[in-house]
């Protein structure tokens, strides 16, 4: 586990990353996914991208159907 600081940039605010974190995840661009436990960032690869693109229209169409089924 590693503690991060979250530090103001202008009217923004940004992490640095230590360099092993920075390896894993890769320079560029990263996918910030909400979960119940909190945030988990995730090297951006397109694929996912799009799967998770059409989970959350999956769900929001079929919210109802879910809620039942989870219920």
């Amino acid at each position: 586990m590693r503690t991060l600081t979250i530090q103001r940039i202008g009217s923004q605010a940004g992490i640095i990353l230590p360099e092993e974190l920075l390896r894993h995840l890769g320079e560029g661009v990263v996918i910030a996914l909400e979960t119940p436990y909190g945030v988990e960032l995730l090297p951006y690869d397109p694929e996912v991208a799009r799967q998770l693109q059409e989970a959350e229209v999956v769900m929001a169409e079929d919210a109802e159907t879910l809620r039942r089924l989870a219920g």
